[in-house]
């Protein structure tokens, strides 16, 4: 998954990037409003994490409530991005104001980080229909193990080629764009060219060739996963 974690907590930060970063996702981590505001306008994102309170840029005391503004304003131009708020403020009041500002989920500090990472894929399968073990053909995609496997063994792929089939399975049978894949896979620093995508395709076909599963190429709109 793509995810944007928002939390101007420097230590805290750190620690829920190495771990979502070591458990496959690419994250962009963003540490007040400003920076927040931009990465969530300008990329796509399956799940933001975010935190109630943050920084302006160069302050070091947190606005109160800003982050609920940033979501209020997400929702407002139509973004239905997944959206989990991660605070130390847990009064009822304050999980009330966080969901009907359109939040989807809510959990206090301090948190479990692989319950974090429970709900996060829970959200993303309500927001996308999806079922937690998806078979196409003899390829089965299971999200929670984040395993991929053909007849019951272990497909190996490196972690972009395991990116693009796991987009393709969420849920297959629907055209995903190379732009959308290609958002997924870039960061900020790097960004995932035309001929790369492609050659991750050709080298997925080719290992896809006994699982009953195939990649179609639709022109001129990307690409479909479906049963060979």
């Amino acid at each position: 998954m793509r995810i944007l974690l928002i939390e101007d907590d420097a230590v805290l930060q750190t620690v829920m990037l190495r771990s979502l970063s070591d458990a496959g996702h690419r994250v962009d981590a963003a540490g007040h409003l400003q920076e927040a505001a931009h990465f969530w306008q300008v990329q796509a994102y399956d799940a933001v994490l975010l935190d109630l309170n943050l920084p302006m840029n160069g302050q070091t005391h947190a606005a109160q409530g800003s982050g609920l503004q940033l979501l209020r304003d997400a929702r407002r131009r139509g973004d239905r991005t997944p959206v989990m708020v991660l605070t130390a403020r847990n009064r009822t009041d304050e999980r009330i104001a966080g969901l009907d500002a359109g939040a989807d989920d809510y959990l206090g500090k301090p948190f479990d980080l692989e319950e974090v990472e429970a709900r996060l894929r829970a959200l993303v399968r309500r927001s996308l229909g999806a079922d937690d073990v998806v078979r196409v053909g003899r390829l089965e995609l299971q999200r929670k193990n984040r395993r991929i496997l053909v007849e019951g063994a272990d497909l190996a792929l490196p972690a972009r080629e395991f990116e693009v089939l796991w987009e393709l399975m969420t849920p297959p049978g629907r055209a995903v764009s190379k732009r959308v894949l290609s958002d997924k896979l870039s960061t900020f620093d790097e960004a995932l060219g035309d001929n790369a995508l492609e050659a991750f395709i050709s080298r997925l076909r080719k290992k896809l060739t006994d699982s009953g599963a195939s990649i179609r190429t639709l022109r001129g709109i990307g690409y479909l996963l479906e049963e060979a």
